[in-house]
């Protein structure tokens, strides 16, 4: 082996032996069980920071640890390439506004700008090291994609489990569509409470807003009906001010008494609590916002403004005709468009829901039948399907998606639904087959695209080929694992379960890994837009190594947060370099072993084999539970301590000196070593896969039946000699002791004693006899004495 471990040279060549040598591709006639993977395809929205490296590595060292523990792994990868992020990512790169350039040339930038990215990200994951079988791989605006997610609609459609309605929607101005409940965010800003006065009769109510540019929208007030101050007030109508037009005063227990002044402001539409009173109430609608976020040109005295500066306009005007008591500076919550921070509006509009309301008590015992790891992200899952308002609205008014596979009778307005053989389908493009029932063979095609969830909630179906030619549904769904991070459980994780459920009847995988952020400091996630990740990772990867960044990120337990600094690279640097130096190490006294050879085994060879058999348990364990940086930790334990600060220093007299401790006795310390290496490097395999390997390469594939380390197993599980293992502990008290005695009375390591005194019990005595000679050389005493 070199002198020095070159990560540069080997990193690229161990990645090229795997791809020459299809290491890692899916073997569908194998009889082997099957492990399945539902990995989250990587949305086309701008560079890959080390947060991803984070949660995609510790799911990629999943895939390796069950492919060593005999099972035939389905892993493939996708990319989430279509839909608004990738719309914006376009938009910034190219410095163009969607609207303004016509629909096709804007589809033909999104596709190039997705393909350029989608290598980038491709490229980083091979340079990981990522044991993917690309083959597999799939983009979510491919044509068995688009295919799958449209027929997906049109069962949902067929079902009754789709619909559409025209009412107030969830609107985004600045992206100019509707969205989901899931893709808000709630966020904390600045504001005035406003303290208006309405007049009812001959007296002033007063009536708090943060709202007062919806003057115009108001519809009623209400309070609450066991609200002593204004029960009288209750049927009678106020005059709402600067528009001088009359409104029905209504109670309605939902009015929090304590709030502002106990009298609300119903306004179509300020909250999802207007809706509800809206519906509930059959109150009519005024309109005032227009979806671009300006007011409605018939609004008086605002109409064309944007929000915020009508907003300041009206406050000026009730206070300038003596409207206004007074504005009190408040902070609160505001929903924001998680896509742009942008404050969502609430509009009526004509959009494309699934029905997930009806159905909560069916998601929810979904969550029961899935295994959560870590347990508590169940709770996450639980708390936001109690909490749903909103059945999922799933058409977006946007460019760059998959179409709804649907068009409208230009005569009567029946929708018409595509046939399945003609997906995918552009109905902007293509017309339906067959006249409308009422004969009519005009029609006007649905322009709205997918909300990219409702693509993405069938990557189970998309791995399985759902419905195509080569469906291999039955072979591998339910998937035996879906991986990703805690944020987007509420979408990703729900609109899975919620999809599978409603196509299949059960649920999309076994178990649910749920990995934490990454943050640049207390409390602060690391992204794109913040500009806080230090170094690409790419530039980690060429300055550090691809095992250094792994290693590195299989540090924590799952689903906590972790910091990342560069300081942080330092123990993964050291640990490679121990690896390396330990591996020369032994190889260089294996060179001649026999491992026909047949060998006694001295006490301190048994021990550390069975050391190494009780860490692959141990680690088998954590790992099955999907605790990466548990199960690490305990290899690491074994490897620095147990195998190199005191098994090899040890047995390196044995090793070196056969002459003076024996041959056979070398024979024995050979074979513990060939062992243990061997065993770490399948127990280090997930983690630094390319040095792993190039030092198989080098020594051991000579000597066992497989091409790559990769394929190999790790060891069955065994009973541990718990003697032994004691033995073992007392043994490294007798050494750590000695040490110190040297360090504390300034001798060198190397300095000769007179002698060590071990005292231990009647079942060791034999042990500690046998293992003499092996603890003087390691000792440098002249003289053991073993007492009781």
């Amino acid at each position: 082996m070199q002198k020095n471990y070159d990560f540069k040279q080997v990193e690229k060549e161990m990645q090229n032996f795997w791809k020459e040598n299809s290491i890692y591709n899916f073997d569908l006639e194998s009889q082997k069980e099957i492990y399945s993977i539902d990995t989250p395809p990587p949305t086309i929205s701008g560079s890959l920071h080390i947060g991803h490296i984070f949660s995609y590595t510790q799911a990629e060292m999943i895939a390796r640890f069950k492919r060593m523990q005999g099972y035939n792994v389905f892993y493939p990868f996708g990319f989430d390439d279509n839909g608004l992020p990738t719309e914006r990512l376009v938009e910034k790169d190219e410095d163009i506004i969607a609207k303004d350039l016509p629909r096709s040339e804007f589809i033909k930038k999104c596709i190039i700008t997705s393909a350029k990215y989608e290598k980038e990200f491709k490229d980083l994951w091979q340079s990981l090291g990522f044991s993917v079988d690309w083959s597999l791989q799939y983009e979510t605006i491919n044509s068995m994609v688009q295919r799958i997610s449209q027929k997906s609609f049109i069962k949902l459609l067929k079902d009754g489990k789709a619909y559409m309605k025209e009412s107030p929607v969830l609107w985004c101005t600045e992206c100019q569509t509707s969205i989901a409940q899931a893709e808000l965010e709630s966020i904390e800003k600045d504001t005035t409470f406003n303290y208006v006065k309405f007049k009812v009769d001959e007296e002033i109510l007063l009536v708090a807003t943060t709202r007062p540019e919806l003057l115009y929208g108001c519809v009623c007030l209400f309070v609450n009906p066991e609200d002593d101050r204004y029960k009288k007030y209750i049927g009678k109508n106020a005059t709402v001010p600067l528009y001088d037009y009359e409104i029905p005063i209504l109670a309605d227990d939902k009015v929090d008494i304590a709030k502002g002044t106990g009298v609300v402001m119903c306004a179509t539409f300020g909250d999802s609590t207007d809706v509800e009173w809206y519906e509930t109430h059959k109150l009519p609608y005024r309109k005032v916002i227009l979806p671009d976020g300006k007011m409605d040109e018939s609004v008086s005295l605002i109409g064309g403004l944007k929000v915020l500066v009508a907003r300041r306009q009206i406050i000026s005007l009730l206070s300038e005709n003596g409207f206004l008591l007074e504005s009190k500076s408040i902070t609160h919550t505001v929903a924001v468009h998680e896509r742009c921070g942008k404050e969502i509006e609430i509009l009526p509009s004509k959009q494309w829901y699934i029905d997930i309301l009806n159905n909560k008590e069916l998601f929810l015992k979904a969550a029961d039948e899935i295994n959560w790891y870590p347990e508590y992200m169940k709770n996450r899952y639980v708390l936001w399907v109690e909490n749903l308002k909103w059945d999922w609205c799933i058409s977006r008014q946007r460019y760059f998606g998959v179409l709804f596979p649907i068009w409208y009778c230009k005569n009567c307005g029946k929708v018409i639904i595509a046939d399945e053989e003609m997906l995918p389908i552009n109905p902007l493009e293509t017309k339906p087959n067959k006249p409308c029932s009422c004969g009519c063979e005009e029609f006007v095609p649905e322009s709205s695209v997918f909300d990219t969830w409702a693509t993405s909630s069938v990557t189970p179906q998309i791995n399985a080929k759902w419905g195509e030619k080569n469906d291999i549904s039955n072979r591998i769904l339910p998937m035996s694992l879906r991986t990703q991070a805690h944020e987007i459980i509420r979408t990703w994780a729900f609109y899975t379960i919620v999809k599978s459920l409603y196509h299949t009847g059960q649920v999309p995988w076994k178990d649910i890994m749920v990995c934490g952020f990454v943050l640049a400091k207390k409390g602060e996630k690391i992204s794109k837009s913040k500009g806080n990740s230090e170094l690409s990772p790419k530039l980690l990867i060429e300055n550090y190594s691809a095992d250094v960044i792994r290693y590195w990120a299989a540090n924590s337990k799952l689903g906590t947060d972790t910091f990342f600094s560069i300081d942080e690279l330092g123990i993964a640097k050291r640990f490679i370099t121990k690896l390396w130096n330990a591996s020369k190490f032994s190889i260089s006294h294996l060179q001649d072993i026999n491992l026909n050879a047949n060998v006694n085994l001295m006490p301190v060879d048994r021990w550390i084999i069975e050391r190494c058999k009780q860490t692959t348990n141990n680690a088998r364990k954590l790992l099955d539970q999907y605790e990466i940086g548990a199960a690490r930790h305990e290899i690491d334990d074994f490897f620095w301590k147990d195998l190199c600060d005191y098994y090899l220093e040890i047995v390196k007299a044995r090793l070196y000196q056969p002459e003076i401790h024996g041959y056979k006795e070398r024979q024995s310390a050979q074979y513990a070593l060939y062992y243990c290496m061997l065993n770490i490097l399948k127990l280090y395999a997930i983690y630094v896969p390319h040095i792993t390997e190039y030092i198989y390469q080098e020594f051991f594939r000579q000597n066992e039946n497989s091409i790559s380390l990769h394929k190999l197993y790790w060891e069955t599980e065994e009973p541990i000699d718990d003697e032994i293992i004691l033995f073992g502990e007392k043994l490294k008290d007798i050494i750590a002791e000695t040490r110190r005695y040297k360090s504390e009375n300034a001798l060198s390591m190397k300095t000769e004693i007179e002698e060590v005194v071990i005292t231990t019990d009647d079942k060791f005595i034999e042990l500690f006899k046998q293992t003499i000679s092996d603890i003087k050389a390691c000792c440098r005493a002249k003289k053991i004495k073993i007492i009781q």
